[in-house]
Formats: structure tokens, C-alpha cells, sequence
């Protein structure tokens, strides 16, 4: 029998394990392909059934706030100080707004018009 030392064990222990990982990578990441290309991945779909909340963001450099609702019927109230009225512009969201793109409301407080 050969009496090797404890170093030159562990290194040949060492090498022959990092052989054997390096060998049966490929076959671990073909099975991982395989597995999500057989099976069928469910059809995501965007939903968004929250109350509705605030965030911060910022617009042109400066912070604003913005209210996103997402079920049909919420309700938000806005209140302006005296004299002024809460007035919504609607148009259309993003750079290159075409037929189908989203909307938005942009709500502002204007001095109530004195005639």
C-alpha cells in the first residue's frame, strides 16, 4: 500500500472534484433548457387590482407627486385652496402617443375666473 501524505490527498481530492464540476456543468444547464422549453410557461397577464396610491416622481427635474388607480370606480377627492378649483386635462401617455395609446389626467389647482 501507498502512504501518501494528507497534503497530496487533498489536492488530488480537490482537482478531481473540480474536474468532475467542470465536466457535468454542460450536462446540468442542458437539462435546465431542456426543463423550460418543454414545459409551458403560463401567459402573464398585467393585473392591478390595488386602492389606489401615491408616489413620488420626478417630471422636467423637479418632484411630483403621482396617483395611480387601478379598479373601476375608485374615487379621488382633490381639494384646492378658496378661489381656486381643481381642473383635469386629459392626454395621451408616453412620447409618440398614436390611437391606442394610454391615457392620462393631469389634475391642477386654477384661480377660480371672476366675471
Amino acid at each position: 500500500m501507498f502512504k501518501l501524505s494528507t497534503k497530496l490527498f487533498v489536492t488530488i481530492l480537490a482537482i478531481a472534484t473540480t474536474l468532475l464540476m467542470i465536466y457535468l456543468q454542460p450536462l446540468s444547464a442542458k437539462a435546465i433548457l431542456t426543463d423550460t422549453v418543454t414545459t409551458p410557461q403560463p401567459e402573464l397577464i398585467a393585473t392591478a387590482a390595488t386602492a389606489p396610491h401615491l408616489e413620488t416622481a420626478i417630471l422636467g427635474g423637479k418632484p411630483i407627486s403621482v396617483l395611480y388607480i387601478t379598479r373601476d370606480g375608485d374615487n379621488v377627492l382633490v381639494r384646492c385652496y378658496p378661489n381656486y378649483q381643481p381642473v383635469m386635462k386629459i392626454r395621451a401617455m408616453g412620447s409618440k402617443p398614436n390611437a391606442n395609446t394610454q391615457q392620462e389626467g393631469v389634475v391642477t389647482c386654477q384661480p377660480t375666473s371672476t366675471k
